[in-house]
């Protein structure tokens, strides 16, 4: 390789990095990013196509698959204990699954470290985590569009569509907000 070819070729790699640092750190607007294709039944991972399912293992080895969930409001959320804004996340996520639960919603953690369980357990019981994380991969990953940044978090509704799809932070009152919309308010 020439040395014009190997100076392109880190550029090309410094860059992605910066794109993926880009999409951790990523506010959303304060509020989330919504997928740009909201069309009905539209490519996996875009509001209104239907879930796709997935048998993962959680931190402990067990299989869990999001059919496991069939009729709850599910947040399906890909992040990574590397991640300041996932992390940032996480006690609001365990704050509204003991708040919601009983009214039908189920969190997911989906994570992409590399250790695996390894990283994820101590963070998971550091932060008395109250719902499933499970190690994700790279084929569940493209299962949802691709996941460009971190976090990206789907809201499935209990028919098992995506509703939402929050791209970076968001903000706590956004997420009461949407969750509320559909658990349907307490009698």
């Amino acid at each position: 390789m020439t040395p014009a070819a190997r100076a392109l070729a880190g550029a090309a790699a410094v860059g992605l990095a910066v794109l993926l640092a880009a999409g951790c750190g990523g506010k959303g607007g304060g509020g989330g990013t919504a997928s740009r294709e909201p069309g009905r039944g539209g490519p996996a991972g875009n509001e209104g196509s239907v879930a796709p399912d997935f048998k993962l293992p959680d931190i402990d080895g067990r299989s869990v698959s999001l059919s496991d969930f069939k009729g709850k409001v599910v947040v399906v959320n890909f992040w990574a204990t590397w991640c300041p804004p996932c992390r940032a996340e996480i006690p609001d996520f365990v704050r509204m699954q003991a708040k919601y639960r009983a009214r039908g919603l189920e969190f997911v953690g989906l994570s992409l470290d590399a250790e695996g369980a390894r990283a994820v357990r101590p963070f998971a019981e550091e932060h008395d985590v109250n719902y499933p994380m499970l190690v994700a991969n790279d084929q569940v990953a493209n299962q949802y569009g691709g996941i460009m940044g971190i976090p990206t978090s789907f809201v499935i509704d209990r028919q098992g569509k995506i509703v939402k799809r929050f791209v970076g932070y968001t903000d706590p009152k956004v997420w009461e907000s949407t969750l509320e919309e559909l658990l349907g308010r307490p009698s």
